[in-house]
């Protein structure tokens, strides 16, 4: 357990710290599925069914998609709100984005919540 927290951690820190230097390569390496993919070997290596591994990686797609336009708004809202309620109001549109989102699914028989 405290190996995964250590790994999984030392992502973050790496990603931030890369972002720090380059915002087109920090954004690139945030990008990538990363905690996804540290989840699903983990769940391998503690020997998950093949089935749960495989739904995480289902669900993982289809609750992305609604995070999508947070990364639009955010920076245009950034300097007119500041940083707090800009990331406030990014939670909140997510949210909403998701709810709707698991609506207009749930009519194609995929059922998010």
């Amino acid at each position: 357990m405290i190996t995964k927290y250590c790994i999984t951690a030392a992502m973050v820190v790496f990603v931030s710290e890369v972002a720090k230097r380059s915002d087109k390569l920090g954004g690139f390496i945030a990008a990538l599925p990363l905690i996804t993919l540290l989840t699903l070997v983990w769940l391998y290596l503690e020997k998950q069914p093949q089935v749960k591994i495989a739904n995480h990686a289902w669900y993982t797609f289809w609750y992305v998609l609604p995070t999508l336009p947070m990364f639009l708004v955010f920076p245009v809202l950034l300097p007119k709100l500041g940083f707090w309620p800009t990331l406030l109001a990014c939670v909140v549109l997510t949210v909403v984005c998701f709810g709707l989102f698991a609506v207009v699914l749930r009519r194609f028989g995929i059922q998010l919540l």
